[in-house]
């Protein structure tokens, strides 16, 4: 497989308050682990939840767009990989519509993977949502 083709996205989302300023941080790698780009986004007034769906949506459209047709997603969110890879059900109308959106872009992929991961292994993620949701801007 070519490597442009396969991209490793680390995503998270940040709420200052539940809801409050929110913001959304997303590191793009390639297939060797190069950093490829860096997603750095205030998105309002939002829960904390809201805010981890629309990093992951930023995520998938950038490597759309990037041309990604296999990608492998690392959260610290269990309950955005739960309900992603259908463990859970999604029973909030406001995250029913985010979690639409994300069915449709995966929908446009060859592959999706979606792993949690300790909040230490998505460091550089966490840090640009949080940096995001303070900036409002």
């Amino acid at each position: 497989m070519e490597r442009s083709k396969y991209l490793v996205l680390y995503t998270d989302g940040a709420s200052l308050g539940n809801p409050g300023p929110a913001g959304l941080g997303v590191v793009i790698k390639d297939g060797k682990g190069r950093i490829l780009k860096r997603i750095c986004r205030h998105v309002g007034t939002k829960t904390n939840n809201e805010a981890e769906y629309m990093a992951l949506i930023v995520a998938l459209k950038e490597a759309l767009k990037m041309g990604a047709r296999c990608v492998e997603v690392f959260t610290d969110s269990q309950l955005l990989e739960r309900q992603i890879s259908g463990k859970y059900r999604v029973k909030s109308p406001h995250l029913k519509f985010l979690h639409r959106e994300v069915r449709a872009l995966c929908s446009q992929l060859e592959r999706f993977v979606v792993t949690h991961v300790p909040r230490e292994e998505n460091k550089e993620a966490d840090s640009l949502a949080r940096k995001a949701a303070r900036s409002r801007y």
